[in-house]
């Protein structure tokens, strides 16, 4: 389960290693094209190991309050690949990982790792953005015909669109902290100003055309 501590406790470790990265006139721009004044880069995480061991075993400890012990754990690639390794070591459960897409070469696998029909698999994610690429490889799970119980991620942006993708696909998203509560913290840790925090509030209302 998790309890408001360890939402807060996450946004605060991410504040503290300066995992949120602010750029109000140079917005960033991410693969889809939408314009951001905000990145959340988890993967600096791995390079702080209390932070890392802080996270692998929250998500731990949550697969295991919600799911039980999965027969498998499988990352997102690229961004959760590490961060689900940990997890599915600290399980003591086997791993694989999902490519945006089959490979143009080689055996040409989307899902690299072993895996067997009916298995029960939880899927672990950096964080969730819109949604579309960590249901993309929910699909490709499910096209090997095994169980995904559901998706653990260490951040959401808590966009609308993407709670509208994940409920459409069925698939149940928990996270260990979000948008929202982050704003809160860093507000309060002066790593934003008020006028930081309208302008970042106003951004993810509308983050396809906020830059317009």
């Amino acid at each position: 389960m998790i309890t408001k501590n360890i939402a807060i406790e996450t946004a605060n470790q991410l504040l503290k290693i300066k995992a949120i990265k602010l750029n109000l006139e140079n917005p960033y721009t991410w693969a889809s094209g939408w314009k951001s004044p905000i990145y959340c880069d988890n993967r600096i995480t791995l390079s702080y190991v209390p932070i890392r061991n802080f996270i692998r075993e929250s998500l731990t400890n949550l697969i295991e309050f919600k799911y039980g012990k999965p027969d498998v754990i499988a990352g997102v690639a690229t961004g959760a690949i590490a961060i689900g390794v940990l997890v599915a070591q600290e399980l003591g459960v086997p791993f694989v990982y999902v490519r945006p897409e089959a490979k143009k070469h080689g055996r040409k696998n989307q899902i690299e790792g072993h895996l067997e029909n009916g298995q029960n698999v939880v899927v672990v994610e950096d964080l969730i953005s819109t949604g579309k690429s960590s249901i993309n490889a929910v699909k490709a799970l499910k096209e090997a015909n095994v169980n995904v119980k559901g998706m653990v991620a260490i951040f959401t942006y808590s966009f609308d669109e993407a709670a509208t993708n994940f409920e459409k696909e069925n698939i149940e998203l928990t996270t260990l902290s979000d948008y929202n509560l982050l704003l809160e913290e860093a507000l309060s840790s002066n790593y934003i100003t008020e006028k930081d925090l309208q302008t970042l509030q106003e951004w993810r209302k509308n983050p396809s055309t906020w830059s317009q």
